[in-house]
């Protein structure tokens, strides 16, 4: 889309994207033909809108320039017959022949944006595509915009993207009801497991020079938030967004003056954005007393905790632990042991935590030792806390300093280098 980012008409645009999509898609079946023209009519808007104000049903204009750009290429195309052909089989004649009026709001606009959602999320995709495709046909990013935003050249982007409509259209390429309410849970999973990895790329960028990318993380939760309308009574869904709401307030304060990174027992938390804060509890304080409780609510307790002290120091660790053990029933992988072991030092000593973190005590819901775990035993965030441990129970300063500058060594985020290595400067200069 073009347009300045923050305009109104660009965040209209990326609003109605999905519902536009969606009416397309559920008349013509096709998502890639589809898909392509939506992108195309919200160009046009973007142009156009700014210079001849709003049409009086913005919707309405969308769906019908994108049918016209759709029956434009398909009518062009070296391959018309076939394609016609295969529009035709699924759609009515007079459908084909003239755009859908589409003058009033849509009753089904809600049912067709989570319908593109799974789509979106298809089980046949891999996890970049998921989220591609996502940022692209239900946040109304440009490909130019999501190649940007994880830092790999437009031309790789829009491959994927490419090889992942691909994949729908081989799976049929439009809305395919769910039976039972089973398949709906995992493919309402699937997609908050997507939306939860696009905010965390874009609260801490696992790349690059800067440590965060303010629009991934901003996407994710605009996203969140609709799926929570679409879902209201979900409370997995609550659980997401009250997490990115908790963890996203902290943003200003984990950086300094000059974009270095600040910890979270190091920052000036007067500069957290309360009203995010406060949003946040309220969503998990709603959510939690109600019903089952599944990992993404844990998180976001946790989150809780965090933002309800005035200080590190003051942080009630000990509540922390008991939820990392819970989170850990739900998800025994080695980031969340690993974060738990900064729990646990918290509350019992580093020297405990040295000792869970390098194997010599398992946890007993079988998580297998951190060192050993061929998945996070090099690295980078496991070599820092172990870094942090021998500095807080006193080892030798050259051993702190190496042990900071191994985990320097294996992260490729600039921010955290950096960071790391200054850690590991201040170690050496104390033994001095």
């Amino acid at each position: 889309m073009g347009g300045r980012p923050g305009t109104a008409v660009e965040g209209l645009l990326r609003e109605l994207a999905p519902q536009a999509l969606g009416a397309l898609v559920r008349r013509y079946g096709d998502f890639d033909l589809c898909e392509d023209a939506v992108q195309e009519a919200l160009l046009t808007a973007a142009l156009r809108w700014p210079e001849d104000g709003l049409p009086e049903n913005p919707r309405g204009w969308l769906v019908t320039v994108a049918s016209r750009k759709l029956l434009d290429q398909v009518r062009s195309d070296s391959a018309r017959r076939r394609r016609e052909e295969a529009l035709a089989t699924a759609t009515p004649q007079s459908a084909l022949l003239a755009p859908p009026a589409d003058s009033g709001p849509h009753e089904g606009a809600a049912d067709d944006s989570l319908a593109l959602l799974f789509l979106c999320c298809h089980p046949t995709l891999s996890a970049p595509s998921r989220i591609a495709l996502t940022l692209r046909a239900v946040g109304g990013l440009t490909t130019a915009q999501i190649a940007a935003a994880f830092l790999v050249p437009e031309s790789t982007m829009a491959q994927r993207i490419s090889r992942a409509k691909q994949s729908i259209r081989a799976a049929g390429g439009g809305f395919v009801p769910l039976e039972g309410e089973g398949a709906l849970a995992a493919r309402l999973g699937e997609v908050r497991q997507v939306l939860y990895l696009i905010f965390n790329e874009g609260y801490t960028a696992s790349d690059g020079e800067e440590l965060t990318a303010p629009r991934l993380a901003d996407e994710a939760i605009r996203l969140a938030r609709l799926l929570l309308r679409l879902v209201p009574e979900d409370a997995e869904t609550a659980g997401l967004l009250a997490l990115m709401l908790l963890t996203d307030a902290r943003r200003p304060a984990r950086t300094g003056r000059y974009g270095e990174l600040v910890p979270l027992a190091e920052q000036d938390r007067r500069l957290w954005r309360r009203e995010l804060l406060e949003e946040g509890l309220e969503l998990i304080a709603a959510v939690l007393p109600g019903g089952p409780v599944g990992p993404y609510q844990v998180q976001a307790a946790i989150a809780a905790v965090h933002s309800e002290a005035a200080s590190a120091e003051e942080t009630d660790w000990a509540q922390i632990l008991v939820l990392y053990d819970l989170l850990l029933a739900f998800d025994a992988n080695p980031m969340v042991a690993l974060n738990r072991v900064v729990a646990l030092a918290m509350v019992y000593g580093p020297a405990v935590g040295l000792a869970v973190l390098d194997g010599s005590d398992d946890h007993p819901n079988g998580v297998p030792a951190l060192a050993a775990d061929k998945r996070l035993a090099r690295h980078h965030r496991l070599l820092a806390v172990r870094a942090h441990l021998l500095e807080q129970a006193g080892a030798d300063p050259s051993t702190v300093a190496d042990a900071y500058r191994a985990a320097a060594a294996r992260t490729s985020s600039a921010p955290e280098r950096r960071h790391l290595t200054e850690r590991a400067r201040r170690a050496a200069a104390a033994g001095e």
